[in-house]
């Protein structure tokens, strides 16, 4: 390929980056928060956060999810701290909602799982049900193949952005663990169950 040809394609990914920034916040603040408040119905932000991450990332068929897992992506969500997402589980728990329950983990028994109450699948299916039509009455506005093809590209976005991230999380473990300990950390060691451990060496 020509240095003309490179140059021309360097400056269309450029314009098209600009192109998809300008559309940051009509998306994420206008249409994303739009949809979820059609979905979330009563809940909080956060506990909406909580039932949507259960039923797409869970277990059991988007019934169950550790809770720790639950604490690690809403801590990469929002700015919120693990006895934030606690109280947010025990008012999801407590009436007037019962949409959850916590319970030990068979696999280890100093582990919670969230589970999905009856109530809590009926809250979540309404929630499915909330969504499409809020998004129906956006399709039906387009024309059918510009949607297929936003859903075929916002898909492959997606797989983009999961190796992205990917980069960058494996980028910033190296550069932490490259950098230099200060005495006080020196002197601090960590616990031998905790360093040989399998979720360590996996990091």
């Amino acid at each position: 390929m020509s240095e003309a040809a490179l140059d021309g394609r360097t400056n269309l990914r450029d314009r098209q980056a600009a192109d998809l920034l300008e559309l940051f916040y009509p998306i994420h603040y206008r249409g994303n928060m739009a949809v979820e408040d059609a979905m979330r119905g009563e809940l909080t932000r956060k506990q909406a956060a909580i039932m949507w991450l259960i039923h797409s990332a869970g277990s059991d068929s988007g019934r169950s999810m550790r809770r720790k897992e639950i604490v690690a992506r809403l801590q990469d969500w929002f700015d919120v701290t693990s006895p934030a997402v606690t109280q947010a589980l025990r008012q999801m728990a407590n009436p007037p909602f019962g949409l959850v329950r916590l319970v030990e983990d068979a696999q280890s028994g100093r582990e919670k799982r969230v589970v999905l109450t009856a109530r809590g699948e009926r809250f979540l299916a309404g929630m499915v049900e909330r969504g499409c039509d809020y998004l129906r009455r956006l399709a039906v506005r387009l024309p059918e193949d510009q949607v297929s093809e936003g859903v075929k590209f916002l898909r492959a976005a997606i797989a983009a952005f999961e190796q992205v991230h990917a980069e960058d999380f494996e980028a910033n473990s190296l550069g932490k663990k490259a950098r230099p300990r200060t005495r006080r950390q020196a002197r601090r060691r960590e616990p031998d169950s905790y360093a040989g451990s399998e979720e360590c060496r996996s990091v």
